[in-house]
C-alpha cells in the first residue's frame, strides 16, 4: 500500500533557511515540498493556491508574528502549523502554542527531529523536540494546566532500553521484577523509570501505560480480557 504525499510548505525570510530545510525534506519520499514564502503576504498566496498539510514556520522571523500563526489557523484550518525557531523564551513558546502552533522544534534540531515533527503533525499529532520541552520544563510552566488536550511526549525520541521498560511497566511488573528480567539493579531500572516520565512529561504510571498501549507497545485486550 503506498504512503499518502505530505505537503508541505516553508515560511521563513532567510533564503539560506528555506533552501536547508528544501534539502532535508526532498530526501524523503512521503513529503513533498509544495512552495516557500518569505513574507505574511506571499504565504497566505501560497497557501491559497494550494492544498498544504504541514506548514514550517519561523514567526521570529523578520516580517513574521505570532499573527502569522493566528491567521494560517483561522484562514487554513486544514494546515497545521510547525514552529521552527532558534533559542526562544518559554512564553514566547507557549504564546506560540496558544496561537494554533500543533508542533515546535529548533532551528538546530537533528535532520531526524524535522522529519518527524512534519509527519507526527500530519498524522494528528504534536511533536517537540528534546530542547523545547527542556525550555518548557526549566521555566517551570505548568502544561498540564493549559488547555492542550493532545500534548503529549511521544515523539521524544526513546532508548531501545526504555521501550522495553515502559512495555514491563505498563504489564505490572515491579522495578525488582523488571530488573531481573533484563538483569540490571532496581536502582538502574528506576533511573530509567524517572527519565521516561520525564521525557514524556507524565507523572504517574498509568499514564506510562496509556502511552504504551497508544504506542503499540503493549496489546490493549491485555487490559481489556485480563482476569485479573
Amino acid at each position: 500500500m503506498e504512503t499518502p504525499e505530505i505537503k508541505v510548505a516553508i515560511a521563513d525570510s532567510s533564503r539560506l533557511i528555506r533552501a536547508g530545510l528544501d534539502v532535508v525534506l526532498s530526501q524523503e519520499q512521503d513529503i513533498v515540498l509544495v512552495g516557500e514564502a518569505d513574507s505574511p503576504v506571499a504565504l497566505t498566496e501560497l497557501l491559497a493556491s494550494f492544498d498544504v498539510d504541514v506548514l514550517l514556520l519561523d514567526f521570529t522571523a523578520e516580517g513574521f508574528s505570532l499573527e502569522t500563526i493566528a491567521g494560517v489557523v483561522k484562514t487554513f484550518p486544514d494546515t497545521r502549523v510547525v514552529a521552527i525557531t532558534p533559542d526562544q523564551e518559554g512564553q514566547t513558546i507557549i504564546n506560540a502554542l496558544k496561537a494554533g502552533v500543533k508542533s515546535y522544534i529548533k532551528k538546530d534540531c537533528d535532520f531526524d527531529e524535522i522529519i518527524s515533527s512534519v509527519r507526527e503533525t500530519a498524522a494528528g499529532s504534536k511533536f517537540f523536540c528534546g530542547k523545547i520541552l527542556e525550555t518548557i520544563r526549566r521555566v517551570n510552566i505548568d502544561v498540564d494546566g493549559e488547555d492542550w488536550s493532545g500534548f503529549n511526549c511521544e515523539p521524544v525520541h526513546l532508548t531501545e532500553r526504555e521501550q522495553e521498560i515502559i512495555t514491563y511497566i505498563a504489564e505490572g511488573f515491579t522495578n525488582t521484577e523488571i530488573a531481573e528480567r533484563l538483569f540490571l539493579s532496581p536502582h538502574t531500572v528506576n533511573t530509567h523509570r524517572k527519565n521516561i516520565m520525564q521525557k514524556l512529561g507524565v507523572k504517574n504510571t498509568a499514564a506510562v501505560v496509556m502511552y504504551a498501549v497508544k504506542s503499540n507497545l503493549v496489546n490493549v485486550n491485555k487490559f481489556l480480557f485480563s482476569s485479573g
